[in-house]
């Protein structure tokens, strides 16, 4: 997917995108019955606007640029557990939030990353419109490519509003899931001892 600049150097928002989305907005309000001229409502289009843009500047970002500027070699080969990273997303379905946490290990293979760049890097897909297994792929496979590791896990637990908010309105569910390589899906011992660490302390 092309990359689009939404925000130039000093994170001001791009005019066009602005305006563009602004407009939908007022439409939006025509259509359900209210007057986007009322005083509540009058800078509305342009806080929505700002919200979205804000809210999808991963299409903007580079996973792989992230994880480049800090690789390092290391003969380090045990496990590397980042857990309970914060994710906040929007279901491209119903562009309604989910949020949750995921947690990412991987067991490298000579090559160790900055530990910061993992969240970022959560937070370069989670910032796009998603969905929550498309969303775990991409996280492991930017890892995969940029690292070379032995295995990679990633485990993604969270709340989908538009489950909550709308249709089955189930309000304590939890959407989980999972992509794993090498040894986290080939050694039971291995996966068991990722479970265990992201269950502990939790």
């Amino acid at each position: 997917m092309e990359k689009r600049a939404l925000f130039n150097e000093e994170l001001s928002y791009d005019a066009h995108s602005l305006e563009a989305i602004g407009e939908g907005v007022v439409g939006t309000l025509n259509a359900i019955g209210e007057d986007p001229k009322r005083e509540g409502l009058l800078k509305t289009p342009e806080r929505v606007a700002k919200a979205m843009l804000f809210l999808t500047q991963g299409y903007a970002q580079s996973a792989s640029e992230i994880l480049q500027s800090a690789v390092f070699e290391e003969s380090y080969d045990e496990m590397i557990l980042v857990k309970d990273i914060e994710i906040y997303s929007m279901c491209e379905h119903h562009m309604v939030p989910f949020f949750g946490k995921a947690h990412v290990a991987y067991i490298p293979d000579g090559r160790i990353v900055g530990l910061s760049k993992i969240p970022r890097v959560v937070d370069v897909f989670a910032r796009r419109l998603q969905v929550q297994e498309r969303l775990t792929l991409q996280i492991r496979d930017a890892i995969e490519e940029a690292l070379r590791p032995q295995g990679v896990a990633v485990v993604i637990e969270a709340t989908h509003l538009c489950m909550v908010m709308r249709g089955v309105q189930k309000q304590n569910s939890i959407t989980t899931t999972s992509s794993m390589s090498g040894p986290f899906l080939e050694n039971t011992h291995t996966r068991a001892e990722l479970m265990r660490l992201i269950k502990s302390g939790s």
